[in-house]
C-alpha cells in the first residue's frame, strides 16, 4: 500500500522534470517471477525503472540507507529496497539469497550485472550472479537498457539536472543448466550482457567495471 501510494505520489512530478519514454513494457509479466538485468549508469537507474512498470520492483541496497538520513530510510522502505550489509564477508552471498527469496515469493527482482555503475558509458562485462539466479531459481531473464540516466544525475553529483531518460525492456531469457556449473554461469551471464548491448547500444568494454567504493 505504501509503495503504492509513494508511486502514485512521485511518478507524475519525476515525469514532469524527467520525461520518460519506455519501450517493451509488454514484456514484463503480469504476475509471476523474473529477473530485470539492466545495464547501470547512474544511481538513479533503481528510480526510473520501477515508474514505468505497473508491478513493483526490488533492488538492494546498503543497509546504511535504512539507517541514515531519515527521508532517504523511508523511501527505500516505501519502495521496498532489500537492505544488504555491503561489508559483510558475505555480503555476495546474501545479496544471493536475498534475491532468490524475491523471486521464489513471484516478484520482480532488480540486478545490474555489471556489479556498479559504469564510469564512462561503456557497458561491462556481467559478474555471474544473475546466472546463479537464473538457473538457480528458474525466473525468466528480462534485459533493460537505460538511456539518458547518468545525464540526470552523474557519477560523482548529488543535485540532479533536466534531462530525459529512455527505458528499453526486450523479450524474456529463460536458461537451462546448472547454477553450480562456472562453465553454465559463465554462458548464461555472457548471453544476458550480449541481450543488454543490442538493447543499449553502447560500446563493449573488455573487462569488468571498477569498483566503486560509494557505490550503492
Amino acid at each position: 500500500m505504501l509503495y503504492r501510494l509513494t508511486k502514485i505520489v512521485s511518478a507524475p512530478f519525476l515525469n514532469l522534470l524527467w520525461p520518460t519514454t519506455v519501450t517493451g513494457a509488454e514484456h514484463v509479466p503480469d504476475t509471476g517471477p523474473a529477473l530485470l538485468a539492466s545495464n547501470h549508469l547512474s544511481v538513479v537507474d533503481s528510480t526510473f525503472l520501477p515508474l514505468v512498470l505497473p508491478r513493483q520492483v526490488r533492488f538492494v541496497a546498503k543497509a546504511e540507507y535504512f539507517t541514515g538520513n531519515p527521508v532517504t530510510a523511508t523511501w527505500m522502505r516505501a519502495t521496498g529496497q532489500v537492505p544488504i550489509d555491503r561489508q559483510s564477508p558475505t555480503a555476495a552471498q546474501d545479496m544471493l539469497d536475498a534475491a532468490a527469496k524475491v523471486l521464489k515469493d513471484g516478484e520482480l527482482f532488480g540486478i545490474y550485472p555489471e556489479g556498479t555503475r559504469s564510469p564512462d558509458g561503456r557497458l561491462y562485462r556481467g559478474k555471474i550472479g544473475v546466472a546463479w539466479l537464473a538457473l538457480a531459481t528458474g525466473a525468466p531473464v528480462i534485459p533493460v537498457a537505460m538511456e539518458g540516466t547518468e545525464k540526470v544525475l552523474p557519477i560523482g553529483t548529488s543535485v540532479p539536472r533536466f534531462g530525459r531518460v529512455g527505458i528499453r525492456i526486450g523479450a524474456p531469457m529463460t536458461f537451462t543448466g546448472s547454477h553450480t556449473d562456472a562453465r553454465d554461469r559463465r554462458r548464461v551471464t555472457d548471453e544476458i550482457m550480449d541481450a543488454i548491448h543490442a538493447l543499449s547500444g553502447q560500446e563493449r568494454a573488455p573487462g569488468y567495471a571498477p569498483s566503486r567504493s560509494k557505490d550503492n
